[in-house]
């Protein structure tokens, strides 16, 4: 039989078992320590992943707590819609229509941006009154057509009454041209031609230029022709006439002001309906850089007012709409040059 193994002689090779095992334990542990966890080191060339998402998988991997991270926002502040007049002019004309509630009389008036198509509009914008001397562009714009069509001859004493008519108002300067060169038959080209679709002769009147009733409509389709369809020289005429009006004619369109290079021809008249009689004030013109805006601003005044009041009220509207110091400075046009 075999003797017992010698539990002596096996103790050295525990203890060296041993000391092997725990030198190992510790190197894989330094291992660990050092590698970070399984996989590529952290910022190692070629890895996609996002920033945000790598700072969140570390924070998972060593246990930190993950430091919330705000995106900054994209979303544009919202900004008032004030469609195609733009923000400051749209609170101009807000104002001009409050104004336009405390004048006296039917008063309206019209806009046109020539360069977005705009429209805006005012108190009784499409009414009917006595057009007054705003007719006389009407006419001034036919007998230039009609004479470069050569249709018709304009002499030097036509020309001279052409230029009177539009500077100083000239009344006898109208009716010659009026009786010389087509008279009531002209109504019909107003008409057809240059929009004024509203414009009538006032029954139980002479068929004349001043014995007419349009809108403001009418006036503005009226000056719109004239800038965008006349022949170039025609335009720089009325245009040039427009801008350069005699001191009578400095109300109305006129009052948006110097800076806007305003161009108006204005009408004033006392006129009878339902056997009253009572003032009419007209302006129709254009204002801002390359005559942008069309303006036609008429005010049907009630008995009780005189002339002055029609003046400033349709001035005043105007240089609330540009921006103008009000009460505007204008000339009040001498009652007796009133038709």
């Amino acid at each position: 039989m075999h003797s017992a193994p010698d539990r002596s002689s096996r103790r050295p090779l525990l203890v060296a078992l041993l000391v092997v095992l725990v030198l190992a334990g510790a190197a894989g542990a330094v291992a660990l320590t050092r590698g970070g966890g399984p996989g590529p080191a952290s910022g190692a060339a070629g890895s996609s992943a996002p920033a945000v998402a790598g700072n969140l998988a570390g924070s998972a991997r060593t246990g930190a707590a993950a430091t919330p991270t705000t995106t900054p926002s994209t979303t544009p502040s919202p900004t008032p819609d004030c469609g195609s007049f733009g923000c400051p002019l749209k609170q101009r004309l807000a104002a001009a229509a409050r104004l336009v509630r405390t004048e006296p009389g039917q008063l309206g008036i019209t806009v046109l941006d020539r360069r977005t198509g705009a429209v805006w509009e005012a108190g009784t914008a499409g009414h009917l009154m006595w057009a007054s001397s705003t007719p006389k562009l009407a006419l001034a714009t036919s007998l230039l057509e009609r004479s470069r069509a050569g249709e018709i001859t304009l002499d030097a004493t036509a020309r001279q009454q052409l230029a009177a008519m539009l500077a100083v108002s000239d009344d006898a300067a109208a009716d010659a041209l009026w009786d010389r060169y087509g008279g009531a038959t002209l109504l019909a080209r107003f008409r057809d031609r240059y929009g004024m679709t509203g414009a009538t002769f006032v029954p139980g009147f002479p068929q004349r230029w001043g014995f007419i009733k349009v809108s403001t409509r009418d006036l503005r389709r009226l000056m719109t022709y004239v800038l965008t369809r006349t022949d170039p020289a025609d335009r720089a005429y009325l245009v040039h006439a427009m801008r350069t009006t005699g001191p009578i004619q400095h109300w109305g369109v006129w009052a948006a002001g110097a800076a806007q290079r305003p161009g108006a021809k204005d009408g004033w008249s006392v006129e009878l309906d339902g056997g009253v009689k009572h003032w009419c004030t007209s302006s129709v013109g254009f204002a801002g850089d390359g005559e942008r805006y069309v303006v036609a601003v008429m005010d049907d005044l009630p008995p009780s007012a005189g002339i002055a009041a029609g003046v400033h009220a349709v001035s005043d509207v105007v240089a609330t709409i540009f921006g103008a110091p009000t009460p505007a400075a204008v000339t009040v046009p001498d009652e007796s040059t009133g038709r």
